[in-house]
């Protein structure tokens, strides 16, 4: 169930409210995968991966993505352990989202993402980290909708 950072422990009724591009992200420490998707046809595609490792540069990769595609709500992945325990990366992840809630002022929303990577290699794609992002998208727009 995603949740929204205005009540993280609690879900987001106001996601399903929002029509529109969504833009979903798969954070990680060297690269965050990004996709995009729709409310209306509840389906997302792998976008790109963006370079983390420095933080102006990935805001500003991230900040044209927004202008471009202009996303009524942003989606991102919260990693959880196996038994859904929360980890290092969940603490980081949470960070990332408030960091582009902070600067873009776009609700965001977190989804569990556990196995999205994996099913993401599984697939073969070219970019693993996008792809996991659809894949967290997706999760997030099936759960809205």
């Amino acid at each position: 169930m995603p949740e929204s950072l205005a009540a993280p422990s609690s879900p987001s009724p106001a996601a399903a409210a929002i029509a529109g591009v969504v833009m979903g992200f798969d954070f990680g420490e060297k690269l965050i995968g990004v996709a995009i998707g729709n409310t209306l046809t509840a389906s997302a595609r792998p976008l790109q991966s963006v370079r983390a490792e420095r933080r102006q540069a990935k805001f500003e990769a991230i900040g044209e993505l927004i202008a471009r595609w202009e996303p009524v709500q942003l989606v991102v992945g919260l990693p959880l352990s196996r038994d859904g325990e929360e980890q290092l990366r969940t603490a980081q992840a949470r960070r990332f989202a408030n960091q582009l809630h902070g600067r873009f002022k776009l609700p965001v929303a977190m989804v569990d993402e556990r196995y999205t990577s994996r099913a993401a290699e599984d697939s073969g794609a070219q970019d693993v980290d996008a792809e996991s992002a659809r894949l967290i998208l997706e999760q997030f727009l099936q759960t809205a909708s």
